[in-house]
């Protein structure tokens, strides 16, 4: 992760803590919101903890709702933060329980808006910190490349790690997208239930997206 200064931190924090709320769901392109803000989107397999990284960022426990069946983000959800800022939560992947045609759907739509969406600053590929890229993650990062739309690696569950596995496992991912054309250069490492790792995020997708209180 890169390094912040103390003013940037706390602007972030600012930022993050004003009113966030749940815009819409879509599950057509057409439906879509018109691309007024800076977008920022979470993809990632469907028991990553999107919804947990989302609620820890803002800082409210049910912004994203968490499922316990995995694969029930089917999707495009968006989110506003005080009127600057959209999150966006993206369909997630790697379902066992979904029929082919119903995971081709929802890939698809999430395709659609990384590649039509002008307004979009950067996606968080997450990954569970415990298990690192998969190869259920290559078909996401090959999307994404394709789509030419930058995105960043964001570790979670980083609390369920024993000491020093995290910077291992850092550095083995940034060696894994080294060569991926729309990788950006620095990986995340995350703990959305004991906060590790977010203020830096807020911080980065503050810088990233030119929002400013």
């Amino acid at each position: 992760m890169e390094d912040f200064t103390p003013e940037e931190l706390e602007q972030a924090r600012i930022l993050f803590a004003r009113p966030a709320t749940f815009v819409m769901g879509c599950a057509k392109i057409e439906q879509l919101p018109e691309p007024d803000l800076p977008e920022i989107a979470f993809a990632g397999r469907s028991n990553v903890g999107k919804s947990s990284l989302i609620n820890g960022l803002v800082g409210m426990s049910k912004l994203a709702r968490a499922s316990n069946e995995p694969g029930r983000t089917r999707e495009v959800n968006f989110f506003d933060l005080d009127g600057r800022l959209r999150l966006v939560d993206l369909p997630g992947y790697g379902w066992a329980k979904a029929s082919k045609a119903t995971v081709k759907k929802f890939q698809d739509l999430g395709r659609d808006y990384l590649r039509g969406r002008v307004t979009l600053k950067r996606v968080y590929l997450l990954i569970d910190a415990r298990h690192g890229l998969k190869k259920v993650d290559d078909e996401a990062l090959d999307a994404l490349d394709l789509a030419a739309v930058s995105y960043q690696i964001v570790l979670t569950k980083a609390d369920k790690l024993k000491k020093g596995e995290g910077e291992k496992m850092v550095a083995a991912t940034l060696k894994a997208v080294a060569k991926r054309p729309a990788a950006y250069p620095a990986v995340a490492l995350t703990s959305a239930e004991k906060g590790e790792g977010l203020p830096e995020l807020r911080a980065e997708i503050m810088r990233t997206t030119g929002v400013s209180l």
